[in-house]
């Protein structure tokens, strides 16, 4: 799901527990008071707390620069309260129902439930309270993390004025002044033309994560990363799905191959149907036991009419906008693209998307510059505008980046899909190499009877430089670092096919992947 929370950003913050935040507030000293004498109030003022504006003041502190936070009331942002941190629970949750009501497999392992599946019950609202309290608990942690490091936090959203180093208290009205200001607004669910949403019957990935209700026919209108977990979630909890996908293909952003394994996967063993190249042009709420949602569909090419479906409910997963709406940036003179902020590779903010320049001292993290619109991407830019702010050149390897959708099995990737990547090389003139391991001939996956899937390897045939790992499979989301790492490192497939992996571990998978670029073989 497009919201993965920074393992270095929550490994930071989850020393300090909830209630401790209000007594770490009163004994540290705060960043205004550190920084009277100076010409500005801050040094850093950061506009957003979400997991990029968190990363970012968390660098901001470690390199002793008086620092202020503007949270907009919404400390953790979309990852930690209406993202990827709850719908995590949901996954977990609704997981652990679908494996228990699994008799097959169950039977596999010699284990059998008294009474059947049909014995397994799941409280709804217990299901929906461990995904809002694990929020909660998150959102606390990453507060009383900014506070015991110093940290200023103002309540308000932040807003430009249009003179340089002033944000203003979008509540109280009181300016503040920095030498440096980063803009981390976030992004907010994409809504298109003719969707009427009452987060009821018909609701964005926020009112779905609520879980206010099982419904038995949900169509999810998109099928990327937030509208594949749902489907996992919902599924497993006993509901009918039906995918509406604009473009040709179902889960279009995915690599092809990887995708053709998660449909038989994650799709055609479920209770899970799919419409691809149609627009919902017109969704209409219902009303839950008397109403249904009416989905009106047309041709993606041609416009017209070709189906209506009544269900009960509809969730919009359409993707996401920059939250950048009333924040100044007219006034700034700070030209958008569908709200999209634009950077350059060190996260300064420029003037327009083409041919613009440098706002001086104003820099743009996380989804609002569109670069890549994950959590962990967003901490990442943070510490470099951190890094660049402080006289030390940075730039992200956006390339080097995992992402991972928390299906089951998992779906994770770091680098270009294939298709890309066969462009990528022709176009630079290297010739593309690829070698796979298999889930099925691993020890650890057949122990656990979860024999499915593959990891891909893409790697430059002359350099022998991985390019790209796409795997799907049990615990593929932890299992891709190391491919990002090595990504981010340079490191050879030659290299890689000689690094000792532990035995009986599902890393071998990558293992056997990684020898046979070379033409080795793994046991």
């Amino acid at each position: 799901m497009r919201l993965l929370l920074a393992s270095t950003v929550l490994s930071a913050a989850i020393a300090f527990a909830p209630q401790q935040a209000s007594r770490l507030r009163s004994t540290a000293t705060s960043s205004l008071e550190a920084s009277k004498c100076g010409t500005y109030d801050y040094d850093v003022i950061i506009i957003g707390c979400g997991v990029g504006g968190h990363g970012a003041a968390l660098h901001s502190r470690s390199q002793s620069l008086t620092t202020a936070v503007f949270s907009g009331n919404d400390v953790g942002g979309t990852c930690v309260n209406r993202g990827c941190v709850p719908s995590k629970a949901l996954l977990a949750a609704s997981g652990r129902v679908r494996e228990m009501q699994n008799e097959g497999h169950l039977s596999e392992f010699g284990i059998t439930v008294e009474g059947g599946k049909e014995s397994i019950k799941y409280d709804r609202e217990g299901v929906a309270g461990h995904a809002r309290q694990l929020a909660e608990r998150v959102k606390g942690n990453l507060e009383g993390s900014l506070v015991a490091l110093g940290v200023d936090i103002v309540e308000g959203r932040g807003v430009l004025t249009g003179v340089g180093h002033e944000v203003k208290d979008g509540t109280s009205g009181k300016v503040y002044t920095a030498k440096d200001i980063i803009l981390a607004p976030g992004s907010i669910p994409f809504v298109p033309p003719g969707v009427t949403v009452d987060e009821k019957t018909v609701y964005t990935s926020d009112g779905a994560l609520k879980l206010q209700s099982v419904p038995e026919w949900v169509a999810i209108i998109g099928s990327g990363y937030i509208g594949l977990e749902f489907s996992d979630v919902y599924t497993a909890l006993g509901s009918e799905v039906t995918f509406i996908e604009a473009l040709p293909n179902i889960m279009p952003t995915f690599d092809r191959e990887i995708a053709k394994q998660a449909e038989r996967l994650l799709i055609r063993d479920r209770a899970i149907d799919y419409r691809t190249g149609v627009f919902a042009s017109e969704v209409t709420p219902g009303i839950p036991g008397v109403k249904p949602v009416t989905i009106k569909m047309i041709d993606a090419n041609t416009k017209e009419h070709v189906e209506t479906l009544e269900v009960d409910a509809a969730m919009v997963a359409t993707g996401r906008v920059p939250n950048t709406k009333d924040m100044g940036l007219e006034e700034a003179g700070i030209e958008t693209q569908r709200g999209f902020i634009a950077v350059n590779e060190k996260m300064q903010v420029l003037t327009k998307h083409e041919d613009g320049e440098v706002v001086p001292n104003v820099w743009c993290i996380g989804d609002a510059n569109g670069k890549m619109m994950l959590a962990h991407a967003a901490s990442a830019q943070g510490i470099s505008a951190i890094e660049n702010i402080c006289g030390r050149d940075h730039a992200v390897n956006h390339d080097a980046i995992p992402a991972a959708c928390f299906t089951h099995p998992e779906i994770a990737m770091v680098g270009p899909t294939e298709e890309q990547a066969i462009e990528r090389a022709e176009k630079e003139g290297w010739t593309l190499g690829k070698s796979q391991g298999s889930f099925r001939a691993n020890s650890k996956a057949l122990a656990e009877l979860e024999g499915n899937g593959i990891a891909k390897v893409l790697y430059n045939k002359e350099t022998g430089k991985v390019v790209a790992v796409h795997i799907i499979g049990i615990h593929a989301a932890d299992l891709i670092q190391e491919c990002a790492n090595a990504v981010a490192a340079g490191t050879t497939v030659q290299e890689l096919s000689m690094m000792v992996h532990t035995h009986p571990t599902l890393c071998e998978v990558l293992d056997e992947a990684f020898k046979g670029a070379v033409g080795m073989s793994a046991h």
